[in-house]
């Protein structure tokens, strides 16, 4: 195969997946009701000519469209309230979520938020807190996404900092699901090769922690290893040649499959990232990236079996050394830090880091139970490259 896959499915929403699906946009809009949709983006892609495409396409369609870009790489509170204030001024009734994680994320809250009179922190995804949500007010969301790795367009949550604590919070509802998804590789033939190895790496920390994670789910574990093996197959020459259309489909692919199984569970490698991205504001993925051989060391004796079994589906020797030492040099390989050094993170927050770790939503799915105490020894372990 040497051209983009096409094909339309419904898991877990309504994806048409293929090269120039972005043509379908207007028609998309119109399926699911709206008629002024509001693009959230980055304020990089506001200026794309992909981006201004996407506009022209649904202001000729009769839709009447615009553009908010105030969107920071790891999304705060404010951008969403902002973006709140366009959605009500501009008379918009839907949302295109345009761009990488960080403007999925926030186009999905925007969209949760547009009719809920309750503050945005009521509905973290902490027990059942998304029913205090009004379900009538959740606007529908088209998702688009323009990287391959964090797999928002296919969840029901977003990643907020919330800026008076420096922490990322996760709000969840059902509803913020996206309708329909447009996965178009066509739109990440421009990503630069070290976005392309972040958000590469973001799915693999996806899959990985998923398959890792506790509990008996056999459909997100089957999920996880494919998504593995076309990260292991797809990445490198993604990386190597952007313009290599087939590698950037099946990368788009799996993005969607690493947030498809972490439904499961996550773990201490997200769970160390959000706070060093909250408060060192650092690329999401490329810091999972950094933490990845730590955390799966330290997990070692509760996965090590799983590893195994993993390591030889993807094609190598069935052992958690090679598995490992397989990590390590596609991180080398793709130019990602050994190191936090790497990130320009020092020790001198990892007091209040690792008192973050074990109370971020994801340290439950860890397979070896975090505290304090070992956050900071893996904090420590990562500063120093010592596994």
């Amino acid at each position: 195969m040497t051209t983009s896959p096409r094909s339309n499915w419904n898991y877990p929403t309504a994806i048409r997946f293929g090269a120039g699906r972005i043509s379908e946009l207007a028609e998309a809009c119109k399926s699911v009701g709206m008629q002024a949709p509001l693009i959230v983006t980055d304020p990089f892609l506001a200026t794309q000519p992909m981006t201004k495409a996407a506009l022209d396409q649904l202001l000729s369609a009769g839709l009447k469209a615009a553009i908010f870009s105030e969107i920071k790489p790891n999304p705060v509170e404010t951008n969403v309230y902002k973006g709140l204030e366009a959605l009500k001024a501009g008379k918009h009734d839907g949302v295109v979520a345009f761009g990488g994680g960080s403007a999925l994320d926030a186009g999905k809250v925007i969209a949760f938020m547009a009719g809920q009179t309750r503050p945005m922190w009521d509905f973290e995804d902490v027990g059942d807190w998304w029913t205090r949500a009004d379900p009538k007010g959740i606007q529908p969301i088209i998702a688009v996404p323009t990287t391959a790795g964090t797999g928002s367009e296919v969840g029901r949550a977003g990643v907020i900092t919330q800026e008076a604590t420096h922490t990322k919070k996760v709000i969840f509802h059902p509803l913020m699901m996206p309708k329909i998804v447009i996965c178009d590789p066509e739109l990440t033939v421009g990503m630069p090769p070290h976005i392309t190895a972040g958000t590469g790496l973001d799915a693999l920390a996806h899959c990985i922690e998923a398959y890792c994670a506790p509990g008996y789910h056999p459909m997100a574990d089957g999920i996880a290893v494919e998504g593995i093996r076309l990260v292991k197959e797809y990445l490198p020459r993604a990386y190597k040649d952007g313009k290599d259309i087939e590698a950037r489909a099946q990368m788009m692919s799996a993005a969607a499959m690493g947030a498809t199984a972490f439904q499961k569970g996550l773990g201490a490698i997200h769970a160390l990232s959000h706070p060093t991205g909250a408060l060192y504001d650092t690329h999401h993925g490329l810091t999972n990236a950094v933490f990845m051989p730590y955390v799966l060391v330290y997990n070692r004796k509760a996965i090590e079996q799983r590893i195994e079994r993993l390591a030889a589906y993807i094609g190598l020797e069935p052992s958690f050394q090679a598995f490992l030492d397989w990590v390590l040099k596609i991180r080398k390989d793709l130019g990602v830090p050994h190191t936090l050094e790497g990130l320009k993170v020092d020790a001198a927050r990892f007091d209040e880091m690792s008192e973050m770790a074990p109370n971020d939503p994801t340290a439950g799915g860890n397979p070896v139970p975090i505290t304090k105490e070992s956050s900071r020894k893996l904090l420590e372990d990562a500063l120093a490259g010592r596994l």
